[in-house]
């Protein structure tokens, strides 16, 4: 009889904690014009951030071998807290040890948050470790699609929105945004540690700082007045969480994304919507790269259904009722888990391309509104021309080759 208790109680309690996750199902965004979707991609400087030839760039600063509980996990970790740090948002080191097949290990989350008054948070993550290889060669692996170059899109993220979140605080502040509901989420970037598996990838041995994480905002409740309106007492950090956006596996030339959940369909069309606004744009002319000759990064949904097939960090946080979306390549790239996976593979046009999706994807998530400095001469094609109320289709699957 106590089992059976134990068993129910634990259920109840995995239901309430699915019950307080943020649901809040599709929204309309309101689409960035022409004037200033072309400010996102000229300034700031979409490459300089991750460029690997330039050693000062963010992408220089991670691509280094940083299995947890190394020197050089913890360099990497010390960067992007002073970067961010830097930038006047609340930083949090989420510390931690847990068991590893190699004994016990000290694990690091570096949590990014801009206002940490804002009722509810749209997180975009990454995870900032690289695989642990217990011998040489091996252990100089530095993981750059995996997943130094998505970590170096979220400090250019960063960057980029800082002050255009600081323009919507004040227009809220003052009494002049239009929509007050989408001003008050903020964004929040985590950086997670332990992502790989130390030796197989199992329950136990794997995303040891998104398990310990999850765990821990699911049990840990708001205290009352804390957040700008009123929330109710029994609120969990994880409640506040209206989407989980995880990077990974990105970086490498021609990725296959897939929409993995039906409950996100939607936020994967506005990503492709992004995508291809700015493609026809001419946005995506760099080097080599002719204005017209892009292919899409994203897979047409077609008659989808939940993939979901993938485990990453986004996992614990799914079970217990976070909406989801993975933004990985599959297949994998061909250098996944070996010393090929360095500078060498990956492409600069590509991941400008990510940091220009990325930057206008979420100003329209969030309501921003980006000074519009270029005039509409400067577009290469008139966007008065497209249908941008037309989801993704059939008819974009011509882009792929």
């Amino acid at each position: 009889m106590l089992v059976n208790f134990l068993i129910l109680l634990s259920l109840s309690l995995c239901l309430l904690l699915e019950c307080q996750a943020s649901k809040l199902g599709k929204r309309d965004f309101t689409q960035l014009s022409p004037s200033a979707i072309t400010s996102l991609v000229s300034s700031p400087d979409p490459v300089i951030n991750i460029d690997p030839s330039d050693p000062s760039s963010h992408l220089s600063h991670i691509l280094i071998p940083r299995p947890p509980d190394t020197d050089n996990n913890t360099l990497v970790k010390n960067y992007i807290v002073t970067m961010m740090k830097n930038l006047n948002w609340h930083v949090e080191e989420d510390t931690f040890t847990d068991t590893t097949p190699y004994g016990s290990k000290r694990f690091t989350n570096v949590i990014a948050t801009k206002d940490t008054s804002a009722p509810r948070r749209v997180i975009l993550a990454a995870h900032f470790d690289s695989k642990f290889f217990p011998q040489y060669p091996q252990s100089q692996f530095v993981g750059a699609t995996d997943s130094a170059a998505p970590c170096a899109f979220l400090l250019d993220l960063a960057e980029t929105l800082d002050p255009l979140l600081d323009a919507r605080q004040r227009r809220l502040a003052d009494g002049e945004e239009d929509d007050e509901d989408v001003a008050e989420t903020t964004l929040q970037l985590v950086f997670f540690d332990g992502e790989e598996a130390f030796r197989d990838w199992t329950a136990t041995d794997s995303i040891y700082g998104a398990r310990h994480l999850a765990h821990k905002w699911a049990t840990t409740y708001i205290a009352p007045h804390a957040k700008r309106r009123l929330l109710p007492a029994s609120t969990t950090e994880l409640s506040t969480i209206e989407h989980l956006i995880l990077l990974d596996l990105l970086g490498a030339p021609q990725p296959r994304i897939h929409s993995s959940f039906l409950d996100t369909a939607w936020l994967f069309d506005a990503m492709v919507s992004a995508e291809r606004r700015l493609g026809n744009s001419g946005a995506f002319a760099y080097g080599e790269q002719v204005a017209d000759a892009w292919t899409s990064f994203f897979v047409p949904r077609g008659n989808q259904f939940n993939l979901g097939g993938i485990e990453d960090d986004h996992i614990p946080f799914l079970r217990l009722g976070v909406s989801v979306l993975h933004v990985i390549a599959s297949p994998f790239p061909r250098v996944w888990h070996t010393l090929k996976d360095d500078a060498t593979a990956l492409d600069v046009p590509t991941m400008r391309r990510w940091n220009l999706i990325l930057r206008v994807f979420m100003c329209e998530y969030l309501g921003l509104r980006p000074e519009a400095t270029a005039s509409r001469d400067t577009v290469q094609r008139s966007f008065d021309e497209l249908d941008t109320d037309t989801l993704w289709d059939a008819t974009n699957a011509t882009y792929w080759v």
